[in-house]
């Protein structure tokens, strides 16, 4: 995780951001932007840069290198730092709470807006860059991709499935997006993983489950990892999270990954209840999941 910048945005002043932003600009071209275009990206004079280099740097919302050339490049806390004053700046939030969420490749955190909700800062690239690069297409075809792109596409991707679901299926409602971060619908209940369901809820549970899997083929998009660990369970039903792997319902891919969501959960619900799911024909769920016909896990 990430430290929490939100306490330090305030000590910052508007050069400190235009030199971040610059920074940012730069890294658009390169993994490591020279100081001597810092001048020109950030609109500052070079003394302004000197200045507001080393106390970015002290802050750690920069890093440099002097290997081959003296390059700085923002830290994922400088990322951070970005979209939280863009986000204050539009009022989307207010205030920063406390975590609600720590994974490998996204922190969640609440924030209070016109009511409580979810800020979600992707990290995707910061520390396996290389197999996200290889794992993720939406880098696949780009020459030099940063983790800062890696991170704003998983962000944009998962923002756009959010708001094209929403509320069709049950996902959490998206509010605002900008670079690597979302702020989302705040959802209460608990994660399935965590879930203690009665013997006579296990099917119906994984029935609504695979409802929402279905009406979201329906909609556009397939989830691509459907796990206990991205669904939430509540006294309203289900509410399925976390889709920056989302695919286009049209991709060449979308029914073997359709396929596989559909086995995962199935596969976890035989596992965790296997005298309250029925065994059944995987193959015969995914295609009434994918025709809209599904109805319950207890007709196959």
């Amino acid at each position: 995780m990430v430290r929490n910048v939100a306490d330090e945005i305030a000590d910052l002043d508007p050069e400190d951001f235009h030199l971040l932003s610059g920074v940012e600009h730069g890294m658009r071209f390169s993994e490591w932007v020279s100081r001597e275009k810092l001048p020109e990206f950030a609109r500052l004079t070079p003394e302004e840069v000197d200045y507001r280099l080393e106390r970015m740097l002290d802050r750690e919302f920069l890093e440099r290198k002097t290997i081959q050339y003296e390059g700085v490049q923002l830290t994922f806390a400088g990322y951070d730092v970005l979209a939280l004053h863009a986000f204050a700046e539009r009022d989307t939030v207010e205030g920063f709470g406390s975590p609600l969420g720590v994974g490998k490749e996204s922190d969640v955190y609440e924030v209070q807006s016109f009511r409580p909700m979810a800020l979600k800062f992707h990290r995707e690239g910061y520390t396996q860059f290389r197999e996200v690069h290889r794992g993720r297409d939406y880098t696949s075809e780009k020459e030099h991709t940063s983790w800062q792109y890696t991170a704003r596409k998983a962000a944009e991707r998962e923002y756009d499935a959010l708001e094209t679901l929403y509320p069709t299926v049950n996902v959490p409602r998206p509010v605002d997006h900008n670079r690597h971060a979302i702020v989302m619908e705040k959802v209460d209940g608990t994660e399935l993983s965590k879930a203690k369901l009665e013997p006579a809820q296990a099917s119906g549970v994984l029935d609504l489950i695979l409802r929402e899997v279905a009406t979201a083929y329906r909609e556009g998009y397939v989830h691509a990892d459907v796990s206990e660990y991205n669904v939430f369970v509540n006294e309203d039903g289900v509410v399925l999270f976390d889709w920056p792997q989302a695919t286009p319902a049209d991709h060449e891919n979308a029914r073997e990954l359709l396929d596989r969501d559909v086995e995962n959960i199935v596969r976890y619900f035989q596992q965790k209840y296997p005298s309250d799911v029925p065994d059944v024909d995987l193959t015969a769920v995914a295609d009434a999941v994918a025709s809209g016909e599904f109805g319950s896990v207890d007709d196959y």
